[in-house]
C-alpha cells in the first residue's frame, strides 16, 4: 500500500466521524475498513481498496466531500459514484427507499467489474453484520431498517441474483451469507 491508502483512511474517518452503524454504537468507520479488507481479499487493487474506504462518503456525509474524494483520482471517484445509491439533497433527504434501491440495482447491473467488486464487498459486509446481529439479538435487527424484514430481504435477494447473473466471484459468498440470514430470519 502507498500513502494514498492511509490518506483515504483519514478522509473516511473524518467524513464518518461521530457516525455509528445503523441501530448500534459501533463506529461507522469500521464498515468501510471491513469493506476495504474484503476488496483486498478478493483481489482488488489499491484504487478499489481506496474506493472501498470512501464508498459511503458522498452518500452519508454529502456532496461537498466530492473534491476530497476526487483528489484520489478519477478511477476512485467513478467507483465511489458507482457504489452510491442516492445522494442526499440540500436538506439531507434521499429519494424514497424502494425507488432508490431499484435505481441502484439497475446502476449495478451496468457497472464495470471494478465497481461491482467494491459494491459486492460492501453488500457482503452488510449481510455479515445482519447475520451476526440476528445471532446476537434476533429478528428485532430488522427494525433498524426502513424497509423492515421483508424489504431488506427482498433487496438482498435481488442483489444476489444480480451478482449471480453477472458471474461475479462475490456471488457465492453473498449467496451463502444470504442463505444464513434467511435461515435465522425465519418467523
Amino acid at each position: 500500500m502507498t500513502p494514498r491508502f492511509t490518506q483515504a483512511l483519514a478522509v473516511a474517518a473524518e467524513a464518518h466521524e461521530r457516525q455509528a452503524r445503523k441501530g448500534t454504537d459501533v463506529p461507522y468507520i469500521t464498515h468501510p475498513v471491513a469493506v476495504a479488507a474484503l476488496v483486498a481479499r478478493y483481489g482488488g487493487d489499491e484504487d478499489q481498496q481506496i474506493a472501498a474506504l470512501l464508498h459511503d462518503v458522498l452518500e452519508d456525509a454529502g456532496e461537498h466531500w466530492t473534491p476530497r474524494v476526487r483528489a484520489f483520482g478519477e478511477v476512485v471517484y467513478e467507483v465511489v459514484l458507482g457504489c452510491t445509491d442516492g445522494l442526499p439533497d440540500a436538506r439531507g433527504n434521499k429519494p424514497e427507499w424502494h425507488t432508490r434501491k431499484r435505481a441502484y440495482l439497475a446502476q449495478l447491473d451496468a457497472a464495470p467489474e471494478r465497481t461491482l467488486l467494491v459494491a459486492g464487498c460492501d453488500k457482503l459486509h452488510n449481510l455479515q453484520s445482519i447475520h451476526l446481529d440476528l445471532t446476537e439479538i434476533g429478528p428485532g435487527v430488522f427494525e433498524r431498517f426502513r424497509a423492515g424484514r421483508e424489504g431488506t430481504l427482498w433487496y438482498y435477494e435481488q442483489l444476489v441474483a444480480l451478482f449471480q447473473r453477472r458471474r461475479s466471484p462475490l456471488a457465492p459468498p453473498l449467496n451463502a451469507e444470504l442463505q444464513a440470514v434467511l435461515r435465522k430470519a425465519e418467523p
